[in-house]
């Protein structure tokens, strides 16, 4: 009989989605099946389309304070199916329905943060603590869900969950989730106040550090991600290094039903034979949806405009490759950084041709980026995984990236017969030339049609990454 697993997340693919924690927490959950683990999933309840599109029936209600507030929430499944994984939301009033994650109109995060990550984190506990749905691993996903296992080791309310074993997964180290005392610690349930230094690191309540010391296993989403860390992550360096004997990298993996270029219902020209056919046509479709000159490499970029991605230093790298009359062409999708998407609208402006800047998310333009680009370019200052090139090496297109976290995981240079094209990070020059080695790659058309046929037969499912869960979860039941 399969162990169960409960997924912890403010995130999962296809209800709720900013970043690649939401598609792991979407696909992660399919494949553990296949490996002994029936998984679930529980997020908060937002006010997006998919949410609204949706029916529901409940399946357990409660009420806790939150500080001099009382706090009442339901937790509901779908009527329906559509999802390949039992999948709960917790209604919460008040805190999160809202249509944006973590977003408010302004474009920065919500004022009431600490305050809503709290009152899900104490619902799933106070849901957990019912009994009526009995899990032998909680496997928490990034700082949003990290309080929840200080909850459980220290709160006498969920002393009886204690001995459930943990998981917790570092998608972004850089977001900690942290909060000033006076502001939060009234606002959870009552501990021994002895226990405050396993909330504090630098006189704040860090919710990121405190589930790493709480967890019983931590993984980031590649290994490389999880040297980088321990080698150096600012103020958490010490941290890692202290907790590393339960640290490890597991590489996320793709979805190959949900990506897969002969079946996708994004493409109006699917994959049926001829890698060329396939590329040629959905390239020929990109640059007359967006007008950009033809018959040179078009090179795709998917993803936040922030400085993480690089984003800041890709502008201006295009720049100086375009005033230099270099022939390449550039189609960008993303939002952020207000300056950063400025900057790129301006060269779009100045090139018009040359450069579309699509300040937007549409998956369907994300999908036509990934089969129709030569190229797929990921300047990131740092990158705990990466999906997108795995994604575009899925689909044919040739990754350009930063050696950092994940991408060094999955994407050796050329050089040394790897999968795409390399560059030191945190330097436009760097990209500069990343892009002049693939034009010329692309001049040379046999070791171009050569190196698409290599990084399309890779695979990077789930299947293996699922094997790696599996013995993590066994390690802490055993």
């Amino acid at each position: 009989m399969n162990k169960k697993v409960l997924h912890i997340s403010s995130e999962c693919y296809p209800a709720a989605k900013a970043g690649g924690m939401g598609d792991v927490v979407g696909a992660l959950p399919i494949y553990l099946p296949r490996v002994g683990y029936d998984a679930s999933v529980v997020i908060p309840k937002y006010a997006n389309k998919w949410f609204k599109s949706q029916s529901y029936k409940q399946v357990a209600k409660g009420s806790f304070l939150l500080g001099a507030e009382k706090v009442k929430y339901t937790v509901q499944t779908l009527k329906k199916g559509g999802l390949q994984f039992p999948f709960y939301c917790i209604d919460i009033p008040g805190k999160f329905d809202r249509e944006s994650i973590y977003l408010g109109a302004d474009g920065h995060g919500y004022s009431d943060e600490p305050q809503r990550n709290i009152t899900f984190q104490t619902a799933v506990c106070d849901w957990l603590l019912k009994g009526k749905h009995t899990f032998d691993v909680l496997h928490c996903h990034d700082h949003m869900t990290g309080l929840i296992l200080f909850m459980l080791k220290y709160c006498t309310r969920y002393q009886s969950l204690s001995e459930i074993p943990t998981v917790f997964t570092i998608h972004n180290g850089q977001y900690k989730g942290e909060f000033d005392w006076q502001e939060v610690a009234h606002l959870l349930p009552p501990y021994k106040s002895k226990h405050d230094g396993v909330l504090d690191w630098d006189h704040k309540i860090n919710s990121l550090a405190t589930a790493v010391k709480c967890a019983w296993k931590v993984n980031t989403v590649s290994p490389q991600y999880m040297k980088e860390i321990r080698r150096d992550a600012g103020r958490l360096t010490q941290l890692y290094q202290m907790e590393g004997h339960k640290c490890s990298g597991i590489l996320n993996g793709v979805d190959v039903d949900l990506w897969d270029p002969s079946t996708d219902s994004f493409l109006d020209h699917k994959l049926v034979k001829s890698w060329k056919t396939f590329k040629s046509k959905n390239k020929r479709a990109l640059l007359q949806q967006f007008d950009l000159k033809s018959r040179r490499p078009l090179i795709g970029f998917i993803g936040r405009l922030t400085d993480q991605k690089g984003a800041d230093l890709l502008a201006d790298a295009i720049d100086q490759l375009l005033s230099q009359s270099t022939k390449v062409s550039f189609v960008i999708l993303g939002t952020g950084d207000k300056q950063i998407e400025k900057q790129l609208k301006t060269l779009e402006k100045k090139y018009p041709r040359s450069v579309k800047a699509y300040i937007a998310y549409d998956e369907a333009v994300a999908r036509l980026i990934y089969a129709g680009s030569d190229y797929l370019i990921m300047p990131s200052r740092f990158e705990p995984c990466g999906l997108n090139q795995l994604f575009a090496m899925r689909y044919g297109s040739i990754p350009i990236v930063a050696t950092v976290g994940g991408l060094v995981d999955t994407v050796p240079d050329i050089n040394i017969g790897g999968n795409g094209i390399t560059f030191s990070p945190n330097s436009s020059r760097q990209i500069h030339d990343a892009v002049i080695r693939s034009i010329d790659l692309y001049d040379d058309k046999s070791a171009f049609a050569a190196l698409i046929d290599k990084i399309s037969s890779l695979d990077y499912s789930w299947e293996y990454s699922a094997k790696e869960y599996a013995t993590l979860y066994l390690s802490i039941i055993s």
